[in-house]
């Protein structure tokens, strides 16, 4: 199965893909890190965005987009932006979407441990929350 993990920070979609194939996973090259909507966004820049990401997951051949869930409200609260963002995504009807809360990739982290040690895989930093909700949603199937 292959799956994207996607962490809405601010106003980007930082993601992540992992593949699973016969009890091994693999983290291929992507031409993006992460897609952003301008600050000050049209609908046009949320239609952009839209595209952009149906493409990539399109060209990936993604069977699931799984979001890490942010609060509505308290300190650590979701940007108005990320939410507008999770709600384009949700709203793209080629591909499944699924929201993972904290609690559920925790669980998933306990149940199950990383094969490898994050700072193995290549990836950049702030892609580590995109790749934990990506490994969650394998994990949690």
């Amino acid at each position: 199965m292959r799956i994207c993990g996607v962490d809405l920070v601010g106003n980007d979609a930082v993601i992540c893909l992992l593949f699973l194939d016969k009890q091994q996973f693999s983290l291929p090259e992507c031409r993006v890190r992460k897609l952003t909507l301008p600050k000050d966004h049209s609908r046009g820049d949320l239609q952009y965005f839209e595209e952009s990401f149906a493409k990539l997951m399109s060209d990936y051949k993604v069977d699931k987009v799984a979001i890490r869930e942010r609060a509505p409200k308290g300190k650590f609260a979701g940007s108005a932006i990320s939410f507008k963002l999770e709600a384009v995504i949700q709203l793209i009807s080629e591909i499944e979407v699924e929201v993972l809360s904290p609690s559920q990739i925790k669980t998933a982290q306990k149940e199950s441990q990383l094969p490898i040690a994050f700072e193995d895989t290549g990836l950049k930093v702030f892609q580590k929350d995109a790749f934990t909700v990506a490994y969650a949603s394998h994990m949690l199937k």
